[in-house]
């Protein structure tokens, strides 16, 4: 039995690229999403790419899901050199105006799914090869955002994370957390990018790229990667500047965002109706 790299959130617009990526590597691949029945796609990877590839349907967010999945692969014996966590999403706007239910959502996607899921399958890697661990956070990790306060809070844990995970398991493992701004994988990211104007259009990067640098630069050892210069800057300014002014800066900019969303949305319900 081969060792596997999983992958979470595998058939979104990031996932299927990065499975793409880590196949013409020659790395055989484990593929997980919420999404059921959908073999099809981990059938077209194996057939191009020649590599054994697998699909389990699997919300990670579910506690006991992830127990059952960890435990079947453990008495199945599989082996995995790697992780990449992708799965995520964002319920933009005023904490007070999100439900209890999506901001615990949010916490069990990306702070609890990843941990358990990274000490799970850490407890399952194959000895003989070097793990790859690739989280995806985002360039919000590094500042305070108001309108996206739990995300911004939850991206920020992951990177700390990878950070420390980084140093600890060096030995046996490169670690790395992908911090992008906007990455016009679906028409929501499109509608949002779009109503951020200016700074909207000069943070975005491109998706491909994005993918092929950050297997790149794990592999090298890295363990933080911002795409783009402009976003590297902005990173950089996040730890200069004093937070409280990052928070007013930034709620000042997602305020005007938010209105323009909601004034597009506005704009297509009365075309269609």
């Amino acid at each position: 039995m081969p060792s596997y790299i999983l992958i979470t959130g595998a058939l979104g617009g990031i996932g299927t690229r990065m499975a793409r990526e880590l196949a013409l590597r020659g790395y055989s691949l484990w593929l997980v999403d919420q999404r059921p029945d959908e073999q099809a796609f981990a059938a077209e990877i194996q057939r191009i790419y020649g590599v054994e590839t697998r699909f389990t349907a699997l919300d990670v967010t579910n506690v006991a899901a992830r127990a059952d999945f960890l435990q079947a692969q453990a008495a199945a014996g599989a082996r995995f050199c790697g992780l990449i966590h992708i799965a995520g999403r964002d319920f933009e706007g005023a904490f007070l105006e999100k439900s209890r239910d999506q901001i615990v959502y949010l916490s069990r996607l990306i702070i609890e799914a990843n941990l358990d899921l990274t000490h799970g399958i850490l407890s399952l890697r194959d000895p003989d090869r070097r793990f790859l661990l690739i989280s995806i956070s985002s360039l919000a990790g590094f500042f305070p955002m108001p309108y996206k306060a739990t995300y911004a809070a939850a991206k920020r844990f992951l990177l700390d994370f990878s950070r420390a995970l980084h140093e600890e398991i060096r030995e046996f493992a490169d670690v790395l957390a992908v911090c992008p701004a906007g990455l016009p994988t679906t028409a929501e990211s499109r509608r949002k990018i779009a109503a951020q104007g200016f700074w909207g259009r000069v943070t975005t990067v491109d998706t491909d790229r994005v993918v092929r640098r950050a297997v790149e630069l794990a592999l090298r050892g890295r363990s933080v990667y911002v795409p783009g210069v402009l976003n590297q800057i902005f990173a950089a300014l996040g730890g200069l500047l004093p937070p409280a002014w990052v928070a007013l800066w930034v709620g000042r900019r997602w305020r005007s965002a938010q209105q323009k969303v909601r004034a597009m949305l506005q704009t297509q319900d009365g075309q269609e109706t």
